[in-house]
């Protein structure tokens, strides 16, 4: 037990060891800070393959990560609790040794299979029981070692916040270093290695910091304690701002990774980008000086959130730059206001731990929202406007200018929400002119919302209505054109648009079409009989051509495996007397694709079509080997084929399952990826030729698409006349382009070719 001692029993401490207390114990934390961060895209890469590299396998993740970091925040609280100096640190380098005894990083052996349903109660549990302990132990110690280091008596120790911009800097540098350093040039396996050894350097730094802090004079943690002692309580009603201050910005980081991620793929590039900027609002809040002040970013918080209502209210994002950069640019300012409104408010020392756990529970309960509580709420991405709107709550509280005028707003507000909704439930002209508008209408009301904000300094309630009005008018004129039904399943959002006057039916995940039905013909008559494919899949296409050559060649009836079924187009390019098995791991497509009412193609063409539900690796796996004729991989993550099924692993599994003479059709048409290099290099990994079918027929109308398609075959023979085909180019791999494994992927080399190449 620490005893207080009367002033100038002792001398102050030295300077040297001023800067060695310093040093020491910011190294600590800032590496702590880099294994931290950069365990998650580590390890969620390492599940991703279990559950079909769905961008959800992150949201989950993210919860797990925010809620372990709650109950580390809240074991750091009780602990230093105590008085004496001596216990907290041996309790936790006694835990901190008991997690590194579980490394190397690994998934537990009783996670096999993921179950038919509940999958993200399923990977909730992955996550506890394989890396549980080292990432609490982790958690932890930020504001742990930063208590201590208020103990020891350092004259910075009064306001420690600096240290948390420390942590965060490390964060910031783990998670960006991550898809442009580590993922590049080191397998996991390798990452794994160093990350463990990073762990045991972090035990060393910690352990330091604990002997420094025991060896600290006892003057200096006296005169620390009496300083904490007059420092008032925060009430009730500010903690409870904190946690919803944390919580906006968490759950919209989140949601803003979920709808960036899915029109490019489910990989950590594309996480780690929004997480970055999410940690690097912390860095800058918590400076002394910040380099963007707190004022100028409440000023710009509304004009973020107007940006978010136009890139809501366009729709369509086809742009990569608008699509990434637009939203990330408004997030990063609305977390700037609000985690800039924490810093502001944060409390003395003496309650530091407190306020930590308040900004974990509120990281936690946004996390739980996005990330667990919406998907299973509603059947599409409402999350994210929802958060949008609530951040105009985070805002502090000012007096209105002009309240005589500002009085009147509220009725104002209401008559123009009626004069603004109105017109979608009428038909005519006008309802006609509000939908072509929607953009200016919806941005319109957002501005109006950045005045108030500006000009008025009005109250948060009515920013908020306002705010609200204006995301809901994107939905209420949504940027598709005809009649939407949304479908939404952990692996995310589908869409099924029926276009004006019933022409079409057309499946869409994000802003990529997977799949569309010709309902009525030109002349408005309904399409009867056998349902033509079209889309990727029309005859004269890559895929049809590939069908049909194999066919060909064979001379009989194909035995073929399809691995993703969207729409069910490719039910329709069976023919009689020719087996088709459907592997698709979303069963909630599967269901919609059956409709008939949505699809024709597999009530008209299989009705009686069950396909292999799961992640395609585990079950494809389990199909005999030597039997098929034709192995088509089509299975989608929004605009990108699954990593895991892109890899010199997976290519031997098609492999293994073909006929002798069999062939593999992989589909790797992609707005932002150049995966066709990709799919050449696994297929000569394993022994195999490939063909590359390049289309730009410029046809992309009436849903009939240009495609790029990869069939790979042991022999020139075996893709039949294909192998003659002016059409399709016999290529060997790119020696430039590492081949990918399921130890190794290059997200941004593939993203690089797309950007300086373009589409071939």
């Amino acid at each position: 037990m620490d005893s207080i001692v009367q002033p100038g029993a002792t001398e102050q401490p030295s300077s040297s060891r001023n800067r060695l207390l310093l040093t020491v114990y910011t190294a600590a934390i800032f590496v702590s800070a880099l294994l931290l961060f950069s365990v998650q895209p580590l390890f969620t890469k390492m599940v991703l393959p279990r559950l079909g590299g769905s961008p959800a396998v992150w949201s989950v993740a993210m919860v797990f990560f925010q809620s372990l970091l709650l109950a580390g925040y809240a074991y750091a609280h009780l602990l230093m609790q105590i008085k004496s100096r001596v216990v907290p640190v041996v309790v936790h380098l006694v835990l901190l040794i008991a997690a590194f005894v579980t490394l190397p990083l690994g998934i537990a052996t009783a996670w096999g299979e993921p179950p038919a349903s509940g999958y993200a109660f399923w990977l909730l549990g992955l996550f506890v029981m394989s890396i549980g302990l080292p990432f609490f132990a982790l958690a932890a110690n930020n504001p742990l070692l930063q208590a201590w280091f208020v103990r020891t008596g350092h004259p910075d120790g009064h306001d420690p916040y600096f240290l948390y911009a420390s942590s965060n800097i490390g964060s910031f540098l783990a998670l960006l270093s991550y898809p442009f350093l580590l993922e590049p040039m080191f397998t996991l396996h390798t990452q794994n290695r160093l990350w463990t050894g990073g762990y045991g350097l972090l035990i060393l730094l910690i352990a330091a910091c604990g002997v420094l802090l025991l060896r600290s004079p006892k003057l200096a943690v006296a005169n620390a304690q009496a300083e904490e002692a007059s420092a008032p309580a925060p009430t009730l009603v500010t903690r409870l701002r904190w946690i919803f201050l944390a919580a906006v910005p968490s759950g919209l980081l989140i949601a803003v990774t979920a709808h960036i991620s899915t029109d490019v793929a489910a990989a950590p590039l594309l996480w780690v980008l929004p997480l970055s900027l999410y940690l690097l609002t912390w860095v800058v809040v918590f400076q002394s000086r910040p380099l963007l002040p707190h004022k100028w970013m409440l000023m710009l918080q509304p004009v973020a959130i107007a940006g978010v209502i136009f890139l809501l209210a366009f729709g369509g994002e086809q742009n990569l730059l608008l699509t990434l950069g637009g939203h990330q640019l408004c997030f990063f300012v609305i977390a700037m206001a609000c985690h800039g409104e924490l810093a502001r408010t944060r409390p003395a020392a003496k309650y530091l731990t407190g306020f930590y756990v308040a900004l974990s529970f509120g990281g936690m309960v946004g996390g739980l929202f996005a990330g667990l509580v919406a998907p299973f709420t509603f059947s599409w991405i409402a999350e994210y406007p929802i958060l949008v709107a609530l951040a105009a709550l985070c805002r502090p509280s000012e007096d209105e200018r002009l309240a005589g005028i500002v009085k009147w707003y509220w009725l104002v507000l209401a008559a123009l929400a009626v004069a603004l909704v109105a017109p979608s439930y009428m038909t005519g002209d006008l309802s006609t002119w509000f939908e072509d508008h929607r953009v200016w209408i919806a941005g319109a009301v957002g501005v109006l919302a950045a005045l108030l904000a500006l000009a008025l300094n009005a109250g948060r309630w009515k920013i908020f209505a306002t705010v609200a009005l204006a995301l809901a008018l994107t939905r209420i004129y949504p940027a598709d054109e005809g009649r939407v039904t949304t479908v939404r399943s952990f692996f995310g959002v589908h869409k099924i648009v029926e276009t004006p006057g019933g022409y079409f039916h057309v499946l869409m995940h994000g802003t990529t079409i997977h799949g569309a039905e010709r309902f009525r013909n030109n002349d408005g008559t309904p399409v009867t009989g056998r349902p033509e494919p079209i889309t990727y899949y029309h005859k004269d296409g890559g895929i049809g051509q590939a069908i049909t050559a194999v066919r060909e060649r064979k001379g009989a009836p194909l035995k073929v495996a399809a691995i993703g079924v969207g729409s069910g187009t490719l039910a329709c390019a069976a023919e009689p007397g020719e087996d088709w098995k459907f592997f698709e791991i979303d069963q909630s497509m599967v269901d919609a694709a059956r409709d008939p009412k949505n699809f024709r193609y597999i009530s008209s063409c299989q009705p009686d079509l069950k396909p292999v539900i799961g992640d395609a690796r585990l079950t494809f796996a389990k199909e005999p080997d030597g039997v098929y004729d034709l192995i088509i991989v089509d299975a989608y993550s929004s605009d990108a084929i699954p990593i895991h099924l892109a890899t010199q692993e997976a290519m031997k599994i098609y492999k293994d399952k073909l006929s002798p003479h069999g062939a593999v059709v992989m589909h790797v048409s992609n707005r932002h990826l150049d995966l066709e290099p990709v799919v050449v290099g696994i297929a000569d990994a394993n022994g195999l030729k490939s063909w590359v079918y390049d289309e730009d027929s410029g046809r992309d109308s009436d849903y009939i698409f240009s495609t790029d398609v990869v069939i790979s075959a042991r022999d020139e023979a075996d893709v039949g006349k294909l192998a003659a085909s002016k059409q399709w180019e016999e290529t060997d791999p790119d020696e430039k382009v590492r081949v990918w494994t399921d130890d190794y992927s290059n997200i941004l080399g593939a993203l690089y070719r797309r950007l300086r190449f373009g589409e071939q």
